[in-house]
């Protein structure tokens, strides 16, 4: 099994839900977007995309060799930059909350293109700038980018031949646990007003930072283990307040 961080989402355990099933949601509405055929999962993580998908076959891809264990479907063990496929192999590529793990993004995006078959579709989903952590600061030490929607939609329009940005919206219980989280974290931040933190090695935030969201989720907040895939749609309005942005990404 994969190493739990606060991080990585693998468990709906505890504190740990209200991620798990934001996850588990957006793959069951990416599959409401998607056509029939086979489907590349890209950044797949330990595999709770597999039924969502589903009737689709499925294909899972991902960095860490560990997260891929036991899965009931092909994997493979790749880069999203540089994916062990033959062009136009898929009929969609999902990728759920992955581009922001890559300091090159548009490599991915490209790769992401190649591997899809004309008329197919691909949905990259990813955290909203503006909501996520701190507009003007990535406070995620695996986040390499973060994006808005116009940055979202800057970053596939010249790849792609049609593309939309869609929000995330979610239910009142869960953006009370959202709002929470947020001030808990203008609260740590207020700590460091000269931003020293830029100054510890990326290695060093990334350990710390998991320490952090494990340790803060083994107690679940009020609320959070009522979290459900219900608590979350998608919507074309409102994107500067949404809490996750999709890039519906199409291929003549």
């Amino acid at each position: 099994m994969p190493v739990i961080t606060g991080e990585r989402v693998t468990t709906a355990q505890g504190g740990f839900n209200p991620s798990f099933q934001r996850h588990r949601a957006e793959y069951r509405l990416c599959a409401a977007l998607l056509g029939p055929g086979r489907v590349l999962d890209v950044g797949c993580g330990v595999g709770h995309s597999y039924e969502e998908l589903a009737p689709r076959e499925s294909v899972g891809v991902d960095v860490a060799a560990g997260a891929l264990a036991g899965q009931r479907r092909e994997t493979h063990v790749a880069d999203m930059r540089q994916l062990p496929f033959a062009d136009g192999t898929f009929a969609s590529v999902v990728s759920i909350h992955s581009i922001e793990h890559v300091p090159d993004p548009e490599r991915a995006v490209a790769e992401v293109k190649r591997v899809l078959a004309p008329g197919g579709r691909a949905i990259f989903a990813t955290p909203n700038r503006l909501t996520f952590g701190r507009p003007d600061e990535i406070i995620d030490p695996y986040h390499y980018i973060e994006y808005d929607a116009r940055e979202l939609g800057d970053l596939c329009a010249p790849v792609f031949d049609a593309v939309e940005v869609i929000g995330l919206e979610v239910s009142r219980r869960f953006r009370a646990i959202h709002d929470d989280e947020r001030r808990e974290l203008d609260r740590l931040l207020a700590r460091d007003p000269l931003r020293l933190r830029r100054l510890v090695p990326r290695r060093v935030r990334q350990r710390l930072y998991d320490r952090r969201l494990s340790g803060d989720r083994v107690t679940p907040r009020p609320g959070a283990l009522q979290i459900g895939p219900e608590d979350f749609r998608l919507s074309t309005e409102d994107l500067e307040h949404a809490i996750d942005l999709f890039a519906v990404c199409d291929r003549r």
